[in-house]
């Protein structure tokens, strides 16, 4: 017999409490707490005893499995093929997210233009209407006749139609507007996000079928619902870039067929999303000449190597207390170059503000971007312009030594592709450089910061 239990459920982390609380025990969240109501069965009397599916259950050892020649599909973008590690593999589930107007919808209707020369596709929206999908394909020049469009939130009916139809590719879009009918709880809450994933999880892998779906984030930044999403997906793809600006980074979080380091750049334009294959000559394009502040990093995403202009400005406070802000850097990190830098160094910022911004709305975190961040910090306290084809990377520790980085001869590389003729890396890297690379282009090992401010002045 049925009996009906009421819990109440954190949106933001699942926390399951029996009554109503302001505020979440497990992350600390107000309000974040709603109503829940569900149907449980009694259990059997004779639960211990092996019913006839569980008793037919059986183990396979690992010699006796055939491996599986693994199927991707080409989206028709280098960019996006990168990032999932080839193309879409058959059978996977992918988990697509972003800010609100960065062109998660945009790219998977544009890559059905491609796809739907040979594959079958669904495309699955609980969010707009057939006119609004027309409207959207209109703009972005996508006429495949094997696009099919249902406009559906019923999870348990989108997968008896693909069942019942068998495409190539289904999208959902989005995950949090699915809902399943059997639970008492309304779309987008965290038992309806993690039992519609489960449910599409188990269609995709029982009939070979990939499934992109797109998620939507909290006020945060984070993937709105359960942590268990992350978990049940085979790789979660990120869209970064600021709103006003038209460049936009996509990231894989995780990929289990893939590595997830890569990143794909693209530019939006009224069209649509174009890739762009160049990002180091995009991201330090129109940057200054001679003047002070303005020093170039190269950072590795993945296996590419990419070129960054990172700008700092250094001037008197007006405050009683300096000011330290940094765009796209970390904040603690930059306190700690600072330190360093009085300390070590002998450049004082005691009485001056420090600004440290990385053009084209990148968001870096490597170890390597040290030396170059105080360099910009340097040149625009001393207000003194270091030379246009400088290159610098490498990473600080708090003694003021300046350590060694990976993939060096990649940077280096990347670095006289695009016209610079001076590095200044760390020591430590110079003995694993080939003998041609150092005829390339000029390169000058460092051991402190000391040594790599004498190297630029010269």
């Amino acid at each position: 017999m049925a009996k009906s239990k009421t819990v109440y459920v954190c949106s933001n982390c699942a926390y399951e409490a029996p009554k109503w609380l302001g505020k979440c025990p497990e992350c600390g969240e107000w309000a974040t707490l709603e109503e829940e109501v569900r149907v449980t069965e009694t259990a059997s009397k004779n639960r211990l005893a092996p019913t006839k599916s569980t008793a037919s259950v059986k183990a396979m050892p690992l010699k006796e499995i055939l491996p599986d020649n693994e199927l991707r599909y080409k989206t028709g973008m280098g960019e996006l093929d990168r990032v999932l590690g080839g193309g879409i593999v058959k059978g996977s589930l992918v988990l697509l997210s972003g800010d609100p107007g960065i062109g998660k919808s945009t790219i998977l209707l544009q890559i059905c233009q491609c796809l739907g020369k040979k594959l079958k596709i669904l495309y699955v929206s609980g969010e707009e209407s057939y006119s609004q999908i027309k409207l959207r394909a209109d703009r972005l020049r996508v006429k495949t006749e094997n696009l099919f469009i249902l406009c559906e939130t019923d999870a348990q009916a989108i997968c008896e139609h693909i069942q019942a139809t068998t495409p190539d590719l289904v999208i959902i879009d989005s995950i949090q507007t699915m809902n399943f009918t059997e639970l008492n709880s309304s779309p987008g809450c965290v038992t309806q996000v993690r039992e519609c994933s489960n449910l599409f999880m188990r269609t995709a892998k029982s009939l070979s079928i990939p499934i992109i779906m797109v998620g939507h984030v909290n006020k945060d930044g984070n993937i709105a619902g359960p942590k268990v999403l992350e978990h049940i997906v085979d790789a979660v793809l990120y869209f970064e870039g600021e709103r006003n600006l038209s460049f936009r980074i996509l990231r894989a979080v995780k990929n289990r067929f893939g590595s997830t380091n890569e990143i794909g750049v693209f530019e939006m334009y009224d069209c649509g999303l174009k890739e762009v294959e160049n990002p180091s000559e995009m991201l330090i394009s129109g940057r200054p000449k001679n003047t002070p502040g303005s020093c170039v990093a190269c950072v590795m995403e993945g296996s590419r190597p990419l070129l960054a202009e990172i700008q700092g400005l250094v001037t008197s406070t007006g405050f009683g207390n300096p000011r330290r802000i940094s765009n796209g850097f970390d904040f603690n990190r930059l306190a700690m170059l600072i330190a360093v830098l009085e300390k070590r160094g002998g450049y004082f910022f005691s009485g001056m503000d420090a600004y440290i911004n990385i053009v084209g709305g990148l968001k870096l975190d490597e170890p390597a971007l040290d030396l170059t961040i105080v360099m910009a910090l340097v040149s625009s306290l001393k207000d003194y312009a270091l030379r246009d084809d400088v290159l610098a990377f490498g990473e600080i520790g708090l003694a003021g030594e300046i350590r060694g980085v990976s993939h060096c001869e990649q940077r280096i590389k990347e670095a006289a592709r695009l016209g610079f003729s001076r590095c200044i890396i760390p020591k430590s890297n110079l003995k694993n450089l080939s003998a041609s690379l150092k005829k390339e282009i000029e390169i000058v090992g460092v051991k402190t910061i000391r040594e790599a401010f004498e190297a630029i002045i010269l």
